[in-house]
């Protein structure tokens, strides 16, 4: 069996793969200056972007949870794998043969189980593809074509069929190499009564549901027969990959629109997405067999760096009851978004399939476009329940809407939203302000994110300095190399700082080093401080604090010797205190070679002052 993964393969994977592209899998980022991006935190939620990227470093760092470091541990943490297989995963994609330390004969590649599972879902996909133009599928290429989709549609959407019988896709992966269990843990297959392994589809129409990177991780089954006893959708179940309250079905195709226009549409069902994408709104994606939930809208926030009121959020729903309270429900998590949040509904209460399919491509276009503010629809829909042509009808459909305006976190729209309202119900300004007031204090404002605590015990100034100075040595190894390693670690007064000092040097040096993953991750292997390894990623991703874009030699050596002098007047001020203390008759040969020191120490700190007048 194989060992582990060579260090040089490691090491090759760090500087290929872009962790620029990486993470443009999932985060909309747009420039921070100087060499930097952000967007929104994929580990946190947050309002407005404080996850950063320095893509010549190969590294990320978010300053509001901490979260950082090469592309290899981003998959890690996004997609919840080991560093085997982040890095094979990696590899792949880079087409990067990975070698292993061998531990027999000769070295086999061990495959994560993530892999195994993906790998699974793509022969799988292309199995039920191959069926769909069999004779048996007949039943599901007409349910494509009776809701407007021809062949080219369903090959790039990958529509696919699961045949009659009952195992003719288990025994076809098995004779692929896939284990038993393998294709159970999957969500592929399950065990029947007598104990063997049978499909989990049988006579279905079947969607690939694929993750943002475009893997197949399920699948979602249409029922087609009526002598088929099972629910009208099924889907694949909860596995290792496939969490349906993370899954948006289209996100795949979507992504780079939604973020290009920070913009989405919430459909309801695959037909949905495709009716639309079909239509040129290429922003629509749908749920998988849940409710639109949080995770969902963490997505969605991420892509469309949603920190400002710029984006939109479009939910359509059928305009029948259930509709309606799939609406209200998605009003609930309305201020999650900072977008604004709309709802699109046809006005004889079709989906968007439907509406395509009788009245063409330019209605559902129309019908997008005729989105209304979510919290109208919203105070609509409560206003309703009431009667309002009586005054205790009135003032319980005003305590009933009130919490509605008053989760608004926007203080000019809530007084828009108290005057509209008021004018609805026929109540007076005054009291439907009062009672919105009161609902808003009732539901109180989320307390904002925990801030990290600053991590310097030095004073403001000389803390700047040292992180300024580790800064170079990780993100400009070549240019501050020199400079920096002939400054020893006792210029460092900051415990943590000093430590990071000690982990360049036993590194090898800023001065042996090239900047880049391979590097950071060398120093941060180095540390034995907890704290200085934490802080490795952050500074290699921090923004140097100057106007004129990169650091250059002129800076290395203002930084450089703005970390000496406060060490020189250190030094000066003991140096003058035991002067005092000596008395110059009694010790004369020593206080005489001690004022010499002195005098040399002062020419010292004299020039560093005067090479530090820039300031940082």
């Amino acid at each position: 069996m194989a060992g582990r993964i060579r260090d040089e393969d490691i090491a090759l994977v760090r500087e290929r793969v872009s962790v620029f592209d990486v993470i443009s899998e999932h985060v909309t980022l747009k420039s921070a200056g100087g060499g930097n991006v952000k967007g929104l935190c994929p580990f946190h939620d947050e309002k407005s972007p404080s996850f950063h990227v320095k893509p010549s470093q190969g590294v990320y760092y978010c300053f509001g949870c901490g979260a950082g470091g090469d592309s290899i541990r981003f998959v890690m943490e996004m997609d919840h794998l080991s560093f085997v297989e982040a890095v094979e995963r990696l590899a792949d994609k880079a087409g990067i043969q990975l070698r292993y330390t061998e531990a027999g004969p000769a070295p086999v590649r061990q495959t994560g189980q993530r892999q195994r599972l993906v790998a699974a879902h793509a022969a799988a996909a292309e199995f039920y593809a191959a069926q769909l133009a069999s004779p048996g599928a007949r039943a599901a290429r007409e349910f494509l074509a009776q809701r407007g989709f021809d062949r080219a549609a369903a090959e790039r959407y990958g529509c696919g069929f699961a045949p009659e019988g009952w195992d003719p896709l288990t025994k076809h992966l098995r004779q692929a190499g896939f284990t038993n269990q393998e294709l159970v843990t999957a969500g592929l297959s399950r065990e029947a009564r007598s104990g063997s392994l049978i499909d989990r589809f049988r006579r279905r129409l079947l969607w690939p549901i694929k993750d943002i990177s475009g893997d197949v991780i399920g699948f979602g089954a249409r029922k087609l027969f009526d002598d088929d006893d099972g629910p009208k959708y099924l889907n694949t179940p909860e596995t290792p990959i496939y969490k349906k309250s993370h899954v948006l079905y289209g996100i795949d195709l979507a992504k780079r629109d939604i973020a290009k226009q920070s913009k989405a549409v919430i459909v309801e069902g695959y037909t949905d997405v495709m009716a639309c994408h079909l239509a040129d709104i290429p922003v629509a994606v749908a749920t998988c067999g849940t409710a639109f939930g949080a995770d969902h809208i963490g997505v969605l926030r991420r892509l469309m760096l949603d920190s400002d009121a710029a984006g939109e959020v479009i939910f359509t729903f059928d305009g029948d009851a259930a509709g309606q309270k799939a609406a209200l429900r998605a009003f609930e998590d309305d201020q999650r978004f900072v977008a604004q949040t709309y709802i699109a509904v046809s006005p004889d209460g079709m989906d968007p399939c439907e509406l395509r399919l009788e009245r063409g491509n330019l209605a559902v276009k129309d019908m997008v476009a005729g989105r209304e503010p979510l919290v109208d629809f919203a105070i609509r829909a409560t206003l309703a329940r009431f009667d309002l042509d009586s005054v205790p009808g009135q003032i319980s459909a005003l305590r009933a809407a009130a919490p509605l305006v008053g989760r608004l976190k926007d203080q000019s729209l809530r007084e828009r939203y108290v005057a509209k309202l008021s004018g609805m119900l026929g109540v007076e300004v005054e009291i439907t302000r009062r009672e919105i007031a009161s609902a808003a204090r009732g539901a109180g404002q989320p307390p904002a994110p925990a801030q990290r605590m600053s991590r310097p015990s030095v004073a403001g100034a000389e803390a700047t300095v040292e992180r300024e100075a580790l800064k170079l040595a990780l993100q400009a190894p070549a240019l501050a190399g020199p400079m920096f390693d002939a400054v020893d670690v006792t210029a460092y007064r900051d415990p943590v700082h000093a430590a990071l000092r000690e982990a360049i040097a036993a590194a090898g040096g800023a001065s042996t080093a090239a900047a880049g993953p391979v590097w950071t991750e060398k120093v941060r292997d180095a540390c034995t401080d907890l704290g200085a390894q934490a802080l490795v990623t952050e500074l290699a991703v921090e923004p140097f604090r100057l106007d004129r874009g990169e650091a250059d030699p002129f800076y290395v050596e203002l930084i450089l010797t703005k970390v000496q002098l406060p060490v020189v007047l250190q030094r000066l001020r003991d140096m003058k205190s035991r002067l005092q203390r000596l008395n110059p008759v009694a010790h004369r040969d020593e206080y005489m070679a001690l004022v010499g020191e002195l005098f040399s120490l002062e020419q010292h700190a004299r020039a560093l002052r005067e090479r530090a007048a820039g300031g940082v």
